[in-house]
């Protein structure tokens, strides 16, 4: 496909917007009725249909092959000489030569005066909407290009804060390793090994577009172990996964913050009690479900938790995934609902 022939096919089919068709339509019925209503030859009517058909299809393709970027003299008013060459060259031979030729009588439009005018409107006309579509193809590429680069921005940072992993309890763990190389060596090797599988996954999610559901429940789990290493006593764990549910596909490391932040928010402040992890389909959907012991506050300001894992969500499934806080019985549940289609396909997130 040339550049000159999608030019034209996109200003044909930008002309057929009730925009621009409407007033062609008014100004072409206006001449038409007068050059039927002034003229006594009978081939009038069809002269006159002729001349706004053609000044339809010429004038504004003309003026977008000549200048697809807008006006421009920078060569020296060549292309300009050759838009005014058409736009005569169309009208005379149309409004003068033709009928002559037909050995037509005088009409309307074909009189001197208001064949002038025919030009003047062709060029002008045609140089307006030109100009009309030009600008509203560019203001879309613009808009395009500007959700295009808004959705980069978006995915860069999201790229940076999905390797996020709550450095006060890699510190804390890393010190309660440090105190059991002297105390307990068979649980700093447990822990360090853990933590070792942990960073090794973590980073494996950083480089991919989607992982299973096993992959992300396996980060989960590792972490929770690792608390209750710290301090067995810490919570109680419940995990129950829906047969099937392992092998869906979601973004990594998606669902690792909100496991943060129900031991963080929950048992590590001082809430103690059971945490439970739930993977279930329900009306076609797959719901997690986890919650924890403590009355949530919601989201503090300047938190990057939720509000990351609800951008990344909305990135990954086109708005369709959801997420919902609720807080009851001074216990907290966090439900995220996924769509069975999966992520959508090529963004990274």
């Amino acid at each position: 496909m040339t550049a000159e022939g999608s030019i034209v096919r996109a200003t044909l089919r930008a002309l057929t917007a009730p925009k621009r068709l409407a007033p062609i339509l008014l100004v072409s019925a206006s001449l038409v009725f007068a050059q039927t209503a002034f003229s006594r030859e009978p081939l009038a009517l069809p002269l006159g249909v002729m001349l706004c058909l053609l000044f339809v299809a010429v004038a504004p393709v003309s003026y977008r092959v000549l200048f697809p970027e807008g006006l421009d003299l920078s060569h020296g008013g060549v292309r300009l000489v050759l838009y005014v060459a058409v736009g005569l060259g169309v009208v005379i031979s149309s409004g003068y030569i033709l009928p002559k030729f037909l050995r037509m009588g005088p009409t309307f439009l074909t009189q001197p005066v208001n064949l002038a005018v025919c030009c003047a409107l062709f060029l002008v006309g045609g140089w307006g909407l030109g100009r009309d579509i030009g600008f509203e193809e560019s203001l879309a590429r613009e808009r395009a290009r500007g959700a295009r680069l808004a959705l980069e921005a978006e995915q860069a940072q999201l790229l940076a804060l999905r390797s996020h992993l709550d450095p006060h309890f890699l510190f804390n763990t890393l010190n309660a390793i440090a105190e059991w190389c002297r105390t307990d060596g068979a649980v700093a090797e447990a822990a360090v090994l853990k933590l070792s599988a942990m960073l090794r996954s973590v980073l494996a999610g950083v480089r991919s577009a989607t992982w299973p559901m096993e992959k992300e429940l396996e980060l989960i789990r590792t972490l929770f172990d690792l608390h209750l290493l710290r301090d067995p006593e810490l919570f109680q764990l419940s995990i129950e996964v829906e047969p099937g549910a392992s092998e869906v596909h979601v973004p990594p490391l998606v669902l690792l913050p909100l496991a943060e932040n129900a031991v963080k928010h929950g048992p590590a402040a001082g809430h103690r009690g059971r945490i439970s992890l739930q993977v279930a389909s329900r009306e076609g959907e797959w719901v997690f479900t986890l919650e924890n012991p403590g009355a949530s506050k919601g989201p503090r300001d300047g938190s990057a938790g939720l509000p990351t894992v609800e951008r990344r969500l909305a990135l990954a499934y086109g708005g369709k995934a959801r997420l919902v806080l609720e807080s009851a019985e001074g216990r907290t549940r966090l439900t995220v609902t996924l769509p069975r289609s999966g992520p959508l396909p090529g963004v990274l997130t």
